[in-house]
């Protein structure tokens, strides 16, 4: 059932293009609008930018989709589109999933100048989605995170969050009548949307991995802690800010994330967790799922699955000072993508594993509106 609501750089990126591998809810009234900045200009760009272009006016629905993992539980989904257009073509629709702390609905759609990444999107023409996972953001929580975290063991693995994924896929599918849309995860989310992907090739378009989860050589900057695995984790403040910049040069530290930047997020993020804005101090809880999938694969050098059964176009988009999933991984994932039809490597300059809340955020967006929005790279025409 559909249960909606509606309301109204400077481092330069480097590319590597493979050419042809193996070949592949409760609704309310009302629509009301929300205008919405398009892509803005980096500061370096205005003084020779050409006048902007008019501000399009951009729809926003919100839908609470019965999650079939447990009654009474709800999944939180966010769209965006051009005001006006309920009709869209496959190749322009994208659902974005969140990594394994942070939801989507206070990143991807954190409105940094003015503008998100999902008002980007959307000002291209795009039918633009996200989904926050059970136990994060503005879904519900599970019954686990309603008792001590040592009662319980880790829950929303990577599989679970997978099956919400295709919930969510088969609404959107249904709601606009097509057979695929693209797929964008985050970090943890690229292990989501990669697994999905690998048992669901006929229902995606494309697909971005933004910062590829793989099997890792080096300790994980999520620590696992001594003992028995809780339910779930509690994050600080200080300790997220100091995780963002961790493997950043000190030289470059000031700059990186614009004045304002990271006290919005954070201002935006730690209130979803009712219970934990209410500790001293406050703390964001997450699943702890995504830890129990580390330890189990990524840590123990075994895949979870095969990249070589996703069978879609696939972009890779990475950063350099990404100390939490590190260049490494990127690049070995992207050798085991032997059956897509087409894929590429993008690698930003002076950005860490959350560049698309950095100043070189535009670099990031424009790649990935490059990928999702050009004509196949092999056609001859």
């Amino acid at each position: 059932m559909d249960h909606s609501f509606k309301d109204g750089g400077r481092g330069m990126p480097r590319r590597r293009l493979f050419g042809t591998l193996a070949a592949a809810g409760m609704a309310t009234a009302g629509l009301a609008t929300a205008g919405l900045a398009t892509a803005g200009l980096a500061a370096a760009d205005k003084a020779t930018a050409a006048p902007a272009a008019p501000t399009p006016r951009l729809d926003r629905e919100e839908f609470r989709l019965p999650w079939k993992g447990e009654a009474g539980i709800d999944i939180y989904v966010r769209n965006k589109h051009p005001a006006g257009q309920d009709q869209f073509q496959a190749e322009r629709i994208l659902l974005f999933v969140h990594g394994s702390t942070y939801p989507a609905s206070t990143a991807f759609d954190l409105p940094l100048d003015g503008m998100s990444a999902m008002d980007f999107l959307a000002g291209k023409g795009f039918d633009v989605y996200l989904v926050d996972l059970p136990g994060y953001g503005l879904s519900g929580r599970p019954a686990q995170m309603s008792a001590p975290a040592a009662d319980n063991p880790p829950f929303m693995r990577t599989a679970d969050a997978a099956a919400v994924v295709g919930q969510v896929v088969d609404f959107i599918r249904k709601r606009r009548g097509v057979e695929t849309i693209d797929l964008m995860g985050w970090s943890w989310g690229t292990s989501t949307m990669g697994l999905y992907t690998s048992t669901h090739n006929d229902a995606v378009n494309r697909l971005v991995l933004y910062a590829p989860q793989w099997l890792s050589r080096t300790p994980s900057l999520m620590a696992s802690g001594e003992g028995k695995l809780p339910a779930y984790r509690s994050v600080t403040r200080d300790s997220a800010k100091s995780r963002w910049l961790t493997g950043v040069p000190e030289a470059k530290k000031a700059d990186l994330i614009p004045p304002g930047w990271f006290d919005q997020w954070a201002d935006a993020t730690f209130p979803t967790d009712a219970v934990g804005a209410k500790q001293s101090p406050p703390v964001l809880r997450a699943p702890n799922g995504t830890v129990a999938d580390k330890d189990a694969y990524w840590q123990a050098g075994k895949p979870l699955y095969d990249p070589a059964d996703i069978r879609v176009p696939v972009l890779i988009i990475h950063a350099e000072w990404d100390a939490d999933l590190p260049s490494y991984q990127a690049q070995e994932y992207f050798a085991k993508l032997t059956h897509a039809p087409y894929k590429r490597f993008v690698e930003l300059g002076e950005g860490t594993h959350t560049v698309m809340m950095e100043k070189n955020r535009m670099q990031f967006l424009r790649e990935v509106a490059s990928f999702l929005t050009e004509s196949d790279p092999q056609a001859l025409n």
